[in-house]
């Protein structure tokens, strides 16, 4: 009987949460179940295995970028110069690697630093300067996006064959590795967990969603075992002559980004700040947290993860172009963040989001060119998704604060 109470008690707060508006990444998940049965019931083609691994490296990048953008979106601030950052800290990696003769592990820092660099330049204008991040970022959309034109050359492409980097987007995890990947990971996540809940009963707090997060755990963990069953069968359509099995290497690359910003988010002294910010910056200057330094790290932050998709998008064309990080990459990458549940006002948002938004916007992309779409129909759809999920983002906002 207890424990029955204890549900329904559960219930009645979750329920409650949701009223007042915190209902963080539920409708991405809603949207994300009622786009994979629609597509499939229209093409065989989506829930194949080979599919499934094309649209984990089609995201990659544009999740990247959310990631990092979730960082100044916490702040309430925005930076439509991401995309091209991305494609000019992609061409510093090849130039360095193709031309300078560079190894891939001094080119790839060198290229997250020249990023970190940019994002200072960006933040210190926004914090230092108090000009509207908006005009900062387009300015340096511009400028960004002409840089790269002198680096790579109007109409060029330097193909970079670095084995390394190539890896990162045509090579998987051997079947073994995948599965002790896969083993790894659900383990760490149980555990965490699992210490997380240790902690607050012997700090005498009374956890009545427990039960939930057991739920939430096992479908999770569920959900990880049949994706990488599905990832560890043969791909191929010829395996005699190359065989494609295993987990792609991009997926640990996103994975070991997400642990180390949710960390920073949640665990040290700079993610709380961040938040404090994003929520009220003028109380969170008088409680002495120096806003300009958040803002500016936030949006070095955001550049930083923005040279990491350059790598990213470099391994999957295994060039560099000046179109590298533009047409509709930023905007694909705030779509993903929003979408998933980050919040555009400010102070409310994490890093998973990104990669749940940026699922979505694979789907709808994957999935209208498996049906045959044309490019402004889907560009139509991820927009009204997009509208959608402010429009849930402002009312939600506009609930917690009624109550």
């Amino acid at each position: 009987m207890s424990e029955q109470i204890t549900i329904e008690k559960s219930l009645r707060e979750w329920a409650s949460k949701v009223k007042a508006g915190q209902v963080g990444a539920l409708p991405a998940i809603l949207g994300l179940l009622v786009l994979c049965i629609a597509f499939s019931s229209q093409s065989r083609v989506f829930l194949t295995p080979g599919n499934f691994a094309n649209l984990l490296t089609q995201a990659a990048a544009v999740t990247v970028i959310a990631m990092g953008l979730v960082f100044v979106l916490l702040l309430g601030e925005i930076d439509l110069s991401a995309g091209y950052a991305a494609g000019v800290c992609g061409a510093i990696l090849v130039i360095m690697i193709t031309e300078m003769d560079y190894s891939w592990y001094v080119a790839l820092p060198a290229s997250i630093l020249a990023g970190i660099v940019l994002g200072a330049f960006i933040g210190y204008l926004v914090a230092q300067l108090r000009i509207p991040s908006f005009v900062v970022t387009l300015a340096t959309f511009l400028a960004f996006q002409g840089l790269l034109l002198l680096l790579v050359s109007e109409g060029g492409t330097i193909r970079i064959e670095d084995p390394t980097i190539l890896a990162v987007q045509n090579k998987n995890l051997p079947v073994t590795a995948s599965w002790i990947f896969f083993a790894l990971t659900a383990g760490v996540y149980v555990l965490s967990g699992l210490w997380k809940f240790s902690r607050r009963r012997k700090a005498g707090l009374v956890d009545n969603l427990f039960k939930f997060w057991l739920i939430k755990t096992a479908i999770l963990v569920s959900l990880g075992g049949l994706a990488t069953l599905a990832l560890t069968v043969e791909r191929s359509n010829n395996p005699d002559l190359v065989s494609l099995r295993g987990i792609p290497y991009v997926v640990p690359v996103i994975l070991v980004l997400l642990v180390g910003a949710t960390f920073v988010l949640t665990r040290t002294s700079f993610g709380l700040h961040l938040y404090a910010v994003g929520g009220n910056a003028e109380a969170a200057r008088r409680a002495g947290i120096n806003v300009k330094m958040v803002r500016i790290s936030a949006f070095m932050i955001c550049s930083g993860f923005a040279a990491i998709a350059g790598m990213i998008f470099v391994s999957r064309a295994n060039s560099i172009s000046p179109t590298t990080g533009g047409s509709s990459t930023l905007l694909y990458a705030v779509g993903a963040a929003v979408i998933g549940g980050t919040s555009l006002f400010g102070g409310k948002g994490k890093v998973s989001d990104a990669i749940l938004g940026g699922l979505v916007v694979a789907v709808i992309d994957n999935g209208m060119a498996l049906l045959g779409y044309p490019a402004g129909i889907k560009f139509m759809v991820t927009g009204g998704v997009l509208l959608l999920s402010a429009s849930i983002d402002a009312f939600s906002r506009r609930g917690a604060t009624s109550t």
